[in-house]
């Protein structure tokens, strides 16, 4: 689609991982970054991570605690832990190196189809179905006419995504990232702007008349008084102490007893907070750690 990738080419947004020069590495991290967080809220983490971490090795020899620390605010912690995992397998397996090899980078922990695939496109030049959230959306308006992509990319969407790919890698790579442009600022799922689209006179959803979703309710992610919100709220106190903490502090951060057990039990579960005591106290209060830090592993009673 080559009108897609000349209005991709003026129209562009200055994303500092998509610069000439960008380490595989750097590509890796933000695509783990960008999971489910928008684009606004990544730059400046991105940026702080690999200037501490400017290699897989770097991040592989610092405890996994600390890559929960340096995550921040950005949500969804285990992408943490994932992405340290990842930095220990490129570390052990390969030489400290990004692999180029979709099959191989599918074997890094917390890396998918969707990652692995993107990672070979925007690092490497490689030939890869790209097929995230707003290729998906572009793709099914352009091609089926249909407002939005079922809740997971079924055979026949891949085969369809497949048969926009260009043959020579290095213009695949830039319809991959083309396309996944125009739908986060053109083809957006709320407000696109048709008036702007590049392909508006071949979208088969513009031309049916922009017909409605009749799939299942499409609601958005609640927040507030969540358990998500809770877990956030305990792993912030964990993040801004350079010891254990105990319960009480972690009530102070979540006065409600039952979700605030339930929500820590669920971050122990995941690999986030670990049981602690804190060198050299003789108590028997609970303490909590981020996993590698002081104290981490040693349970208490």
């Amino acid at each position: 689609m080559g009108t897609v990738v000349a209005w991709y080419d003026a129209n562009a947004r200055d994303l500092p991982w998509r610069r000439p020069g960008t380490s595989a590495w750097a590509v890796l991290v933000s695509e783990f970054m960008l999971q489910q967080t928008p684009v606004e809220r990544v730059r400046e983490p991105w940026a702080r991570w690999l200037e501490r971490w400017p290699t897989p090795a770097d991040l592989a020899a610092t405890p996994s605690g600390e890559a929960v620390r340096a995550w921040g605010r950005l949500g969804y912690p285990r992408r943490a832990l994932r992405l340290h995992g990842a930095a220990v397998a490129i570390t052990e397996r390969f030489g400290g190196e990004v692999p180029a090899d979709l099959d191989d980078l599918r074997s890094l922990p917390g890396v998918g189809s969707y990652t692995a695939a993107a990672v070979a496109s925007f690092a490497f030049g490689r030939r890869a179905v790209v097929l995230d959230t707003n290729v998906r959306r572009v793709l099914v308006r352009l091609h089926a006419g249909e407002a939005y992509p079922g809740a997971t990319p079924t055979r026949a969407e891949t085969a369809v995504a497949e048969a926009y790919l260009p043959d020579e890698p290095a213009l695949a790579a830039r319809w991959a990232v083309a396309s996944m442009e125009l739908g986060a600022v053109v083809c957006t799922a709320r407000r696109p702007r048709c008036d702007a689209c590049p392909v508006a006179d071949r979208c088969a959803w513009r031309h049916a008349g922009h017909p409605a979703w009749d799939g299942p309710p499409r609601r958005g992610q609640t927040y507030e008084g969540t358990d998500r919100q809770c877990r956030g709220a305990l792993l912030a106190v964990l993040r801004s102490s350079d010891e254990p903490v105990d319960d009480a502090e972690l009530t102070r951060a979540w006065p409600d007893a039952v979700q605030r057990e339930r929500a820590l039990g669920s971050l122990v579960h995941d690999g986030l907070v670990v049981p602690a005591r804190a060198a050299g106290m003789l108590t028997d209060e609970r303490r909590w750690a981020l996993p590698g830090g002081p104290g981490a592993g040693v349970a208490g009673p």
